[in-house]
């Protein structure tokens, strides 16, 4: 990727807080979330119509379910949503205790939902990031997270990759997949908030790169998770760049979310399209999204 490609909006949303895109091959289409809205949003890549949902709280995270439907990550722990009737079932919350919001999650090769915690009260224990599995049992995987956003795994089903935006790095864990177990832990490259702003969502290409989303930067990078490398950006007209996923007829478009929330007025005037959905051909390929088992 040598010069900047065409960015073009894809729907002017102005999303509160536009996060979770998961691209649908069955329906040509992009789920993704306005968090601060409670709302799931369905967006035909082809007409550009968007479908709307509203929950009963804040959604971090939809993905579609093997036997029809959606599952969600919201504030509340793990639920499950049916967008044809509009039944929705809470199935747990394992943070209740601690009052941290559910966030990002996607799902692995195997069926598993993973999704963690953002700590929102002063003082209140670390989150976690957790492993959902068929039989709706959640697994806390990770802990001592301040903010649980990027997940990305590579082809090979060998690695893991995860972002805690707080910690101000992307790192990646040995992954079993068979047991869905962590195992291995290393610093894939140090992002200090002065340089990369908050790195916030992530996704990977076949060629096994990351794409990173930058909170208050207005860009989404490509990162060599073998040698810790930038090696590539993309600027987005709107800062608050939240997250990103790989999707279209031959998962080529880069679909990225974006928030209007936290821009100031000055902002607000420079960049009329925050809080839209975007979309960029980057000229490499992602790899499809699973669905949860359960």
């Amino acid at each position: 990727m040598k010069a900047q490609p065409s960015v073009d909006l894809l729907i002017d949303a102005k999303a509160q807080l536009g996060e979770g895109p998961c691209w649908s091959v069955a329906r040509q289409g992009l789920w993704w979330t306005d968090i601060f809205a409670n709302e799931i949003h369905l967006t035909d890549a082809a007409t550009r119509r968007d479908q709307v949902w509203k929950l009963p709280g804040r959604i971090g995270a939809v993905v579609e379910r093997r036997g029809g439907g959606l599952a969600v990550a919201w504030e509340h722990g793990f639920a499950g949503f049916d967008p044809a009737t509009g039944a929705f079932e809470r199935w747990c919350d394992p943070e209740a205790h601690l009052g941290n919001r559910f966030n990002d999650g996607k799902v692995d090769s195997a069926g598993r939902f993973w999704a963690g915690t953002v700590v929102e009260v002063e003082n209140n224990p670390k989150g976690s990031l957790y492993r959902f599995d068929a039989g709706r049992r959640a697994t806390a995987m990770v802990g001592g997270v301040g903010c649980s956003n990027g997940l990305a795994w590579s082809a090979d089903d060998r690695t893991f990759f995860y972002i805690d935006t707080l910690a101000s790095c992307i790192v990646a864990y040995e992954f079993d997949a068979e047991r869905g177990e962590l195992g291995a832990r290393r610093v894939v490259a140090e992002t200090p908030f002065a340089e990369h702003g908050y790195c916030d969502g992530m996704t990977i290409d076949v060629e096994g790169m990351l794409w990173v989303a930058h909170w208050g930067l207005g860009q989404v990078t490509r990162w060599d998770p073998k040698t810790g490398t930038r090696i590539g950006l993309i600027r987005i007209p709107a800062a608050n760049t939240t997250s990103c996923c790989f999707g279209g007829a031959k998962l080529d478009e880069l679909y990225i979310t974006t928030a209007a929330h936290g821009a100031d007025e000055q902002q607000r005037k420079a960049q009329p399209h925050a809080g839209g959905v975007f979309v960029v051909r980057p000229g490499v390929a992602g790899l499809p999204a699973h669905a949860f088992a359960g």
